[in-house]
């Protein structure tokens, strides 16, 4: 069986999905009580820290 060039449509999919499966394993998941959620000392946790003194919470 011979190999076939994929269209341009075709390709610009593939590469499109490949990025957008990469992106969605690169993402974390802070959502509360979840498996993975945000450790205590990552940048976006001091930032809300600081964010609740500054706002008075």
């Amino acid at each position: 069986m011979g190999v076939t060039r994929l269209k341009r449509k075709d390709r610009k999919n593939k590469t499109t999905s490949r990025l957008e499966v990469q992106f969605l394993k690169l993402a974390t998941n802070i959502e509360l009580g979840s498996r993975s959620a945000e450790k205590k000392d990552s940048q976006i946790a001091k930032n809300n820290a600081a964010l609740d003194i500054a706002t008075g919470k």
